[in-house]
């Protein structure tokens, strides 16, 4: 399993590295279809957990050879 964020950080929806997921905008739109990664409310300001983040990217992962473990 890749670990491409912090699993310890909490990241928010404005820091940079969240860029590798999109814009601010396409985040909010994820969140609002009840799509993407996993994410706290806390107020108006919306945070993501480095875990949460390490296993939606997991979850996307395509192998068309079926042939990686």
């Amino acid at each position: 399993m890749a670990q491409i964020f912090d699993q310890n950080r909490i990241f928010f929806a404005e820091d940079p590295e969240l860029r590798v997921l999109g814009s601010v905008e396409k985040l909010a739109q994820w969140r609002h279809y009840n799509r993407g990664p996993a994410f706290i409310r806390i107020e108006r300001r919306i945070a993501y957990l480095g875990t949460d983040l390490n296993a939606y990217l997991n979850a996307q992962r395509v192998d068309p050879n079926g042939e990686a473990a």
